[in-house]
């Protein structure tokens, strides 16, 4: 047998470091210290007689020995992973952890996911609610549902993004605030409190409002930024404001008549829908099946407008 082949380890932490481009996210990977990795890469080199990385500026890029063996090490471990799942029992039954955005988990998730449990018992679902992008890797979970434009987000983290649709997005308020503020025309709004998404910058109420040739709103005064779609929500439920929404996460206040779409001028971007997750994941089985029901529950739940009162179902 090959004599370097006892340095399979530090072949793995250059792996790593050569995917990343970067010395200390291979620490966070591996869950060592950077220092570690350093040592790890001078032995290796020191072993082959050869240099595999040269710092650029802040960055670690490959030199032509470095890109030769990543070719190699990122191929034969993918397989090496391909065979470890193929012979490891994949049975469907265990926990499946899953994240998304607070407000979606709040608002969409939570009052479903007992359909999913009555059809699929033997998994056992954790849900994390955050507003962060969270790093699936790193804290060891299986699935994400994501939402925003991909061209905004990581996308160099080796997993599987699936695009599920889009999000159609209208101003809401309570029924009680339009009878009170005699909401006829979308000039209207400038009398209300108008709630948004801090850090937003794609869809926002200045672009809605351009968007149907209404000027006004840099100089409107009564504004209010919120951090998530469920806080946005419950200051508008209590009849005092207007926000703009995705309708996947006020169908319900809808449907019970606690929320109303005052104007039913679509904002001009939509809420682009992602599910993220490992392909080589041991639980790919566990994944698949959650991924199926969450795109079939989906679709089960937007429901259409009626053209002449978009307050009404078909």
């Amino acid at each position: 047998m090959d004599k370097r082949l006892k340095y399979l380890n530090a072949i793995r932490t250059f792996e790593c470091a050569a995917r990343h481009n970067s010395y200390s996210k291979a620490a966070e990977e591996l869950f060592v210290s950077q220092a570690a990795i350093s040592q790890q890469m001078r032995q290796l080199e020191e072993v082959l007689g050869a240099q595999l990385f040269t710092r650029v500026g802040h960055q670690m890029q490959l030199t032509p020995s470095g890109e030769k063996l990543f070719e190699a090490s990122h191929q034969a471990f993918a397989v090496l992973s391909n065979g470890l799942n193929s012979i490891q029992s994949e049975d469907i039954a265990g926990e499946l952890i899953i994240t998304s955005t607070q407000a979606f988990c709040s608002l969409w998730l939570m009052s479903r996911l007992y359909k999913f449990s009555a059809l699929y018992p033997m998994i056992s679902v954790k849900v994390l609610g955050s507003n962060q992008v969270e790093d699936l890797n790193k804290k060891h979970i299986d699935l994400a549902i994501r939402f925003g434009s991909r061209a905004r987000m990581e996308k160099n983290d080796g997993l599987t993004w699936e695009s599920f649709g889009e999000d159609v997005v209208y101003p809401v308020c309570s029924p009680i605030l339009v009878e009170r503020m005699r909401l006829k025309n979308p000039q209207d709004l400038f009398n209300c409190q108008l709630v948004s998404l801090a850090n937003e910058t794609t869809i926002t109420w200045k672009s809605w409002f351009d968007s149907i040739n209404v000027s006004g709103f840099s100089s409107h005064q009564k504004k209010l930024e919120v951090t998530s779609s469920d806080m946005a929500l419950h200051s508008v439920l209590s009849g005092h404001s207007v926000t703009l929404a995705a309708s996947g996460m006020f169908e319900s206040y809808l449907q019970n008549k606690q929320l109303v779409i005052p104007f039913f001028n679509a904002h001009p971007h939509k809420w682009e829908r992602h599910i993220v997750y490992d392909a080589h994941s041991v639980k790919r089985k566990r994944i698949r099946v959650f991924k199926d029901w969450l795109l079939t529950e989906m679709n089960n739940s937007v429901l259409p407008f009626n053209d002449e009162n978009p307050n009404n179902y078909v």
